[in-house]
């Protein structure tokens, strides 16, 4: 029976367009990708194809004024990918928004949780 006291979190999306958007799944393959150096294991420790990781970057590096990620292609020594400049200044303000939300929310978010129903006795 779980007893643990529900705290509750945000998903942003911030949407810039019929087709733009930020989210946290862009987000977090952006950090993936920053610490494992590629577009693919960063999509594998998501769970997420290897082509749909390479679609999010490629619509990511369309959205902005300048790519959020640059690749190399594989081949004998192996390709890779890192976060740009941008892509780190991209990740950095995302991360800030989600930050400010929270806290700008935080009295609300106490008065929703309070008024969720008791589910430990119910299982």
């Amino acid at each position: 029976m779980d007893t643990a006291p529900r705290h509750p979190s945000l998903r942003i999306r911030i949407v810039f367009g019929t087709a733009e958007m930020m989210g946290p799944g862009k987000a977090e393959l952006l950090e993936r990708i920053d610490r494992c150096g590629s577009i693919a294991a960063a999509g594998r420790e998501m769970g997420m194809s290897y082509k749909r990781a390479w679609d999010l970057v490629g619509t990511l590096n369309a959205m902005f004024r300048e790519p959020l990620v640059d690749s190399t292609r594989g081949g004998l020594g192996g390709g890779g990918a890192v976060l740009t400049d941008m892509g780190r200044a991209v990740l950095a303000q995302y991360r800030a928004f989600e930050a400010a939300a929270l806290q700008g929310g935080d009295a609300q978010l106490k008065a929703l949780s309070a008024m969720l129903r008791d589910m430990s006795s119910e299982r």
